[in-house]
């Protein structure tokens, strides 16, 4: 391990002190802990600085002691130690955190380092001109399904590629780092593979995978040929004729967050699109369901989570239905 040592004293404040939300905080957290052992805080109150201020400052840590009712040497080792914490000035806006570990390094993180370099500071831990930005590789962030990868505050953004990632350093330069999507950055849900799921499916789901597989293969450039850039898939209109019937909402709709794959957003699109009652759901036609997978962008869920005939069950008998028929409870 590299020798970790504090910024010099022209980078350092005159004093540290939590904001009043973080001092009320700091106390709970503190008061969690048996008599005695309260020093077992110092991870979260540093944490709690860090994020407060950006790094970790000397007075951070003698204050942090202080509450803590330890010496500043064992504050500073723990401060030292622990790579999570930044111990000089970092970018104001972004500090972004470059994952270099193999399944990284084997996908591209060495074309995100030279963005990195390029768009920020030929050197690590440097930041740009105004103090806005700055970077660093680090060790695995556990998103190598993801890889190449990169961590900017808490969040994590993956699926890279250099240009993609151009465009959210540029964003967080210009203070719309919250625009900015987090986790995949390609029509990837989380870990799940590449074009949806390939195994664990219907028959006619699994068909319509394969065939889809087959197009897009299909679909392919040829080498040589001049790339072109796909559009992505558009939401159906909400003028197609198969789109299912709605209905004006009733003194009191049915739960449908009882059908398994039906969350609290789900749940107010459909309320929006009129759905409201298991019968309806139970009546969907094959059209009908596909046109609400495509506005959903479910790729196939409501066929595989079989929807339809869940809200059959919940529709004829409630509870009681769904475990006769599913031998659980719904959710």
């Amino acid at each position: 391990m590299s020798v970790r040592r504090l910024a010099e004293d022209q980078f350092q404040p005159a004093a540290f002190a939590f904001n009043a939300e973080n001092a009320v905080w700091a106390e709970k957290t503190i008061k969690k802990y048996p008599e005695g052992r309260q020093q077992s805080a110092i991870i979260p109150l540093m944490m709690r600085a860090q994020e407060q201020e950006g790094w970790v400052t000397r007075p951070a840590i003698e204050k942090i002691a202080d509450m803590l009712d330890m010496a500043y040497i064992r504050a500073l080792e723990v401060a030292t130690f622990y790579t999570q914490f930044q111990l000089h000035p970092v970018g104001t806006r972004a500090h972004v955190q470059v994952c270099g570990t193999t399944p990284c390094m084997l996908r591209g993180a060495e074309g995100l380092i030279k963005v990195c370099k390029s768009r920020i500071h030929d050197h690590a831990f440097e930041r740009n001109a105004d103090g806005t930005l700055s970077w660093e590789e680090v060790e695995c962030q556990g998103a190598c399904v993801n890889a190449p990868m990169v961590v900017i505050g808490k969040d994590t953004y993956e699926d890279l590629t250099p240009a993609r990632l151009e465009e959210i350093i540029d964003a967080f330069a210009a203070g719309k780092g919250s625009e900015v999507p987090t986790g995949p950055q390609i029509d990837r849900v989380f870990s799940a593979p590449e074009g949806g799921l390939t195994s664990l499916l219907s028959d006619e789901a699994q068909a319509k995978s394969v065939a889809s597989k087959a197009k897009a293969a299909a679909e392919q450039p040829i080498a040589g040929a001049s790339p072109e850039k796909v559009d992505a898939a558009k939401k159906p209109s909400l003028d197609d004729k198969d789109r299912p019937a709605g209905i004006e909402r009733p003194a009191q709709p049915d739960d449908l967050q009882l059908i398994s794959g039906v969350g609290p957003k789900i749940e107010s699109i459909l309320h929006e699109l009129g759905i409201f009652t298991f019968a309806q759901v139970a009546g969907w036609h094959e059209a009908e369901r596909h046109w609400v997978d495509g506005y959903l962008n479910f790729k196939g869920r409501i066929e595989r989570d079989d929807w339809v005939r869940q809200a059959e069950a919940l529709a004829k008998g409630g509870e009681a239905e769904y475990i006769k028929v599913f031998g659980k409870k719904p959710r």
